[in-house]
């Protein structure tokens, strides 16, 4: 099959995107050169290959902040995932961005987050100095699954997460930043409210009055707002009011949800379980010692899902995982 139909849809970027967007045919590449795809653009192919990859699959079985929830409505890690690029992607269509660039760059985003989501980092990270689950994700695509994706979708992986120093590259990779944010802090509410942990009346008044009274008002006015202020600039962004009123929503939710219901025997028990499955795997790695041994051990347990981590626990230690079901 000859390389006609990439093309058309090359060309079909060119005409109809903004001159700001990152255009599949401008690609800075991949590490490893290839052949094009006669069909798919090269973002576009970017997409497949994650969705297609054994990381986005167990994402299905990581916890996003409820840890063994009993109800099924609960947002996991893969949920989140979808999430964040439905919301990515409405926003790279009304600023005539590449749609492809930002889908793959978020469904990428979260494929390094640990087992028992960011009470688990932190234990990697203490094991690991340096970990984060954004670079591990990154990891992932270039080392672990080795995906060869351009580099375009690992700057946008690596920097999506506001504690990076740099901002990603790209007006789409940026799109990714704000949507994670977007789209979490929306699906955290519904769930925490599902949880009986707050109700809609608990939320500080700046939530309320400037981003509105449900998920989906919320979602609508911060998506607005950033498109509107973002219409033909050279960086995405948010007006000062609705910004400000997102941050403290996440300070509110970090104090009620993310930290303030999590008692210290939650904290222990996840420190037990992976502690003992990193010192196992460290011990049992090829590399003999040092970093590299450390890293083989980190890729492995950073891997693993909520349910075969406290499988593989009970199974080294003979005794039963620590019940942290109390957090459903």
């Amino acid at each position: 099959m000859d390389n006609s139909l990439r093309l058309q849809t090359e060309e079909r970027e060119r005409l109809s995107l903004s001159h700001r967007a990152r255009l599949s045919a401008d690609s800075m590449g991949r590490e490893r050169p290839e052949p094009e795809d006669p069909i798919r653009t090269s973002f576009g192919r970017d997409r497949d290959r994650i969705i297609h990859c054994k990381a986005f699959r167990r994402l299905a079985h990581k916890t996003q902040v409820f840890l063994a929830p009993e109800g099924d409505h609960y947002r996991v890690r893969l949920t989140h995932t979808l999430e964040v690029t439905q919301v990515a992607r409405t926003i790279a269509r009304a600023l005539r961005l590449n749609e492809d660039l930002v889908e793959a760059i978020c469904l990428g985003h979260d494929l390094g987050h640990t087992p028992f989501g960011h009470m688990g980092e932190e234990v990697v990270a203490e094991f690991l100095p340096g970990f984060k689950h954004n670079l591990q994700s990154v990891r992932i695509v270039e080392v672990l699954e080795d995906l060869n994706l351009t580099w375009e979708v690992r700057d946008g992986i690596a920097n999506h997460t506001w504690s990076m120093p740099t901002m990603p590259s790209t007006l789409e990779g940026q799109i990714a930043r704000y949507a994670d944010r977007i789209a979490y802090l929306n699906h955290d509410i519904d769930d925490a409210e599902r949880a009986g942990l707050l109700s809609e009346s608990d939320l500080p008044k700046e939530t309320l009055e400037v981003l509105g009274r449900s998920q989906s008002a919320r979602i609508h006015k911060m998506v607005g707002d950033l498109v509107a202020a973002s219409l033909d600039k050279d960086e995405i962004r948010m007006n000062a009011e609705v910004f400000a009123a997102m941050a403290t929503t996440r300070s509110f939710l970090f104090e009620r949800v993310y930290l303030g219901r999590l008692g210290d025997s939650v904290q222990d028990s996840v420190d037990e379980i992976l502690g003992a499955l990193l010192q196992h795997h460290l011990a049992q790695a090829d590399a003999g010692g040092g970093s590299e041994a450390k890293q083989q051990a980190v890729d492995y347990v950073a891997g693993m899902t909520d349910r075969f981590a406290l499988r593989a626990f009970g199974e080294l230690t003979g005794a039963p995982a620590p019940d942290l079901g109390v957090l459903g």
